[in-house]
């Protein structure tokens, strides 16, 4: 495959081989790929901080899912915080202060964030006991938090400021929604729409946060899920099983030519591009 990879970019991701799931990191436009973490316990979920010296992922290595970070060159990783409740799905803000994340301390699913210097917390969303969230994901300024719920209708798309106030739905009703990232803009947010009538498929679409106007970017007839901009919002990386398995793909925006990253046995999913180049 010829690289179209844009110079220094990289993805971490997670893949399951031989029902071992753990975390690589590969170069975007395709090449041999490292990996980071091996444990027999499942890692999955990653995220590159903001200045793309570590990555942050939830695992079940102590027997529940909690938060770690560990170097993009592998290494023993870092416990973020230690409890015996489940806490998972985590992003970092922008200034490095900070994580957004979801727990079940109280019993229900909710949205917190926490200082990493003092283990300050603040709840951010609080949708019922039976409220499933996901996917907090910071604005590129910190002044936001984009996420998804099934509280009430169906699955839908959520913005909250980062003090907990001003919380709003952002898509519609009869329309699902989850896996929302911010573009690097902070413009846009870019989720997963399944509608609560499609069966075995999923679309990608744009959301423009100022005019409301919508955008298709991927209507594969696959489910397509995991999407996230790459830092120059030039191209997005997705995970679709329109192969069969769980295979990692990127798309340019320019003229919606699309690429394979991943390849060999083995599920692929969970793109996340490194915010910084190399170098830098």
């Amino acid at each position: 495959m010829a690289s179209a990879e844009p110079a220094g970019f990289a993805l971490v991701y997670e893949r399951t081989v031989n029902g071992n799931q753990d975390l690589y990191v590969a170069p975007a436009g395709g090449g041999p790929e490292r990996r980071i973490t091996d444990h027999p316990a499942t890692d999955g979920l990653p995220r590159w901080s903001r200045d793309g010296q570590s990555i942050l992922f939830g695992s079940e290595r102590s027997g529940n899912w909690q938060l770690y970070a560990v170097g993009p060159r592998g290494g023993e990783p870092r416990r973020l915080r230690q409890n015996e409740w489940r806490e998972w799905q985590l992003d970092g803000s922008p200034d490095g202060r900070a994580i957004a994340f979801l727990s079940n301390k109280e019993g229900a699913e909710y949205l917190i964030t926490m200082d990493l210097a003092s283990g300050s917390e603040r709840v951010l969303a609080r949708h019922g006991r039976n409220s499933i969230l996901g996917n907090p994901t910071w604005s590129p300024d910190g002044r936001r938090i984009v996420f998804s719920s099934n509280w009430k209708i169906g699955h839908a798309i959520y913005l909250v400021n980062a003090d907990g106030t001003g919380e709003q739905r952002l898509t519609a009703y009869r329309r699902g929604g989850c896996e929302p990232r911010f573009s690097p803009d902070g413009r846009k947010v870019l989720y997963v729409s399944r509608g609560y009538l499609s069966k075995g498929a999923s679309r990608l679409v744009e959301h423009d946060l100022e005019t409301g106007e919508e955008k298709v970017l991927v209507d594969w007839p696959a489910l397509n899920y995991n999407p996230v901009y790459s830092p120059d919002q030039s191209e997005v990386a997705f995970t679709s099983n329109i192969t069969g398995d769980w295979v990692i793909y990127r798309q340019r925006l320019s003229d919606g030519r699309s690429w394979r990253v991943t390849f060999g046995p083995g599920a692929a999913r969970a793109p996340d591009y490194r915010p910084v180049r190399p170098g830098r």
